[in-house]
């Protein structure tokens, strides 16, 4: 859903998902970039262990996802999964601003986040999101907000939701 190409460059927000970045690592190949910015070592270690079972190569480093340790206009796809909601309000500005930062001219950000929940499961979900978040129309909202353009919903598929923002 994510659409890389071959050669392209990649960056995960967060550490909790080590099996998607390895998955990306294998879309961008052995002539792509894939990195990830964790926020904790034992994230940045998941990571490089999901790397090294797919067999694929990925640059964990540790840092403040409001501080990207990254080159300005250095990647062309910039991946947050299942992280902005969880974040509070100026954590999430300073994080887009970043992911804005460190794309390069027409690079994307592809939020992935779970699907809202219809009837009782949506009554009863566990799911700790930031209520602005969500009255500021999630992902898009928080998009287009800190400046992505093009900003829409790509997909709803397995239960989570892709929206994508362009530079």
């Amino acid at each position: 859903m994510v659409g890389l190409k071959l050669g392209a460059s990649v960056l995960q927000l967060g550490g909790r998902d080590a099996v998607l970045i390895a998955e990306l690592a294998k879309a961008v190949g052995i002539s792509g970039e894939a990195g990830v910015v964790a926020e904790t070592d034992a994230e940045c270690d998941g990571v490089r262990r999901a790397a090294e079972r797919a067999g694929v190569l990925v640059e964990a480093r540790t840092g403040r996802l409001g501080a990207l340790p990254c080159d300005p206009e250095s990647f062309d796809v910039v991946v947050a999964p299942d992280l902005l909601g969880s974040l509070r309000m100026n954590e999430r500005v300073l994080c887009l601003q970043q992911a804005l930062k460190v794309l390069r001219p027409n690079g994307r950000c592809v939020v992935i986040e779970a699907a809202p929940r219809g009837g009782l499961g949506g009554f009863f979900s566990q799911r700790e999101l930031d209520r602005t978040y969500l009255l500021n129309g999630g992902a898009a909202g928080a998009l287009e907000a800190e400046g992505f353009r093009a900003v829409r919903l790509l997909a709803e598929r397995e239960g989570k939701s892709f929206f994508e923002g362009t530079k």
